[in-house]
């Protein structure tokens, strides 16, 4: 039997715990005002699924900071977190239920219409006061479809001339933002062009138009939408190359170092045999904080400057990184992605092992990883 050394000792202060997220604000306001200075109109931070993992409202307040006029939520519960830590802005959401509305309205959060049946739940709730109707221009998600368009619109204004309501805001979704060449996006602007035509000639003056995603409103030519919606780009999730930074870093550390020997087998099910004498070292994360297991043939993690392979199955709480023959203390610190400017991986590499986009990569850093916000400098 082989006998390992196993090495133990308390964490370094550079880490907070076993390991976290080290989100840069500067980061944000620096994608939001690259945005502003390569598109002329105005910007909806789209905050949703806790700002992709990043932390809703210290992003929203870098957001708005930076030059940002506009906050955009996916679900109710997340528009009401942004309102009860005081921030004020302009905020739309498009998922809810009718048993949500009044709390919506209370918090004047605008809502999204897709349909006459939902325009008539929102109406019979007096405390929501501005909508903004989807119209399906080709992502086939939600949305009026075309045929049912003059209808809604002309609820619409029956229902604003009845003081019921304010339509603030017309709005659709492209479904190839990231390509400058797909034919589908000039298709849905020219249809998204005529809703807008359409709902004005039913007596409808809607002030807030937007169509392109963060990729969109880089390839689109829509001077005509005033504002843009920032979600991937906010973070740094780069589709148009313009030079966006990505926003957070991914710490941990090595909390067990050992040396293991020829034909010793690592984690479960010994994927992974040692055909060589080597270091291995134990980082204290895995799926059930977002590491994605099916990255594991690929993957790999920066400590002491050096990238090492993850070896054996990445499981529940933890993986297992090979470090060769170099010397490794307990408690180094670990960079499972980043930048990539000191040679770390990135989200981007890491959606790449796991066959995936890197919004899922952050959206996934589980709630066990404490965030930690920084204003790093350039």
């Amino acid at each position: 039997m082989n006998l390992v050394h196993v090495r133990q000792r308390p964490a370094p202060a550079g880490i907070a715990g076993l390991s976290e997220a080290v989100v840069d604000l500067s980061a944000v306001r620096d994608n939001v005002s690259t945005f502003r200075r390569l598109a002329s109109q105005d910007v909806m931070a789209v905050v949703k699924a806790d700002a992709f993992g990043h932390g809703a409202v210290p992003v929203a307040r870098a957001a708005l900071e930076a030059g940002a006029t506009w906050l955009g939520v996916a679900r109710a519960d997340e528009a009401l977190q942004l309102r009860a830590a005081g921030l004020t802005a302009p905020l739309l959401t498009w998922l809810y239920d009718a048993a949500e509305l009044m709390l919506l309205g209370d918090m004047d959060v605008d809502v999204s219409v897709s349909t006459v049946a939902e325009l008539q739940q929102v109406a019979s709730v007096p405390a929501v006061k501005y909508v903004h109707l989807k119209l399906d221009t080709g992502l086939h998600r939600a949305g009026s479809t075309p045929d049912q368009w003059i209808e809604l619109t002309r609820a619409a204004a029956h229902h604003e001339a009845l003081g019921a309501l304010v339509v603030r805001g017309i709005w659709s979704h492209l479904s190839h933002g990231d390509d400058p060449d797909a034919v589908q996006n000039r298709k849905q602007l020219q249809l998204f062009r005529t809703g807008v035509v359409l709902a004005r000639r039913a007596g409808l003056t809607p002030s807030t138009i937007h169509l392109a995603n963060s990729a969109g409103a880089i390839t689109l030519d829509a001077p005509d939408c005033d504002v843009i919606r920032i979600g991937a780009g906010l973070y740094g999730i780069d589709e148009t190359g313009i030079g966006l930074r990505p926003a957070m870093r991914l710490m941990s550390k090595a909390i067990q170092v050992r040396r293991i020997g020829v034909g010793e087998g690592v984690s479960y099910g010994h994927d992974f045999t040692a055909d060589r004498e080597t270091t291995v070292l134990l980082v204290p994360v895995g799926y059930a904080d977002g590491i994605p297991r099916v990255a594991v043939k690929q993957a790999s993690v920066l400590c002491r400057g050096v990238r090492m392979p993850i070896v054996g199955r990445i499981a529940m709480d933890q993986f297992v990184v090979d470090a060769g023959d170099l010397a490794v203390d307990p408690g180094e610190p670990v960079t499972i992605f980043g930048d990539g400017s000191q040679g770390e991986p990135t989200a981007q590499d890491w959606a790449e092992w796991a066959g995936t986009i890197p919004h899922e990569i952050y959206c996934g850093i589980g709630t066990r990883v404490p965030r930690r916000y920084e204003e790093a400098t350039r």
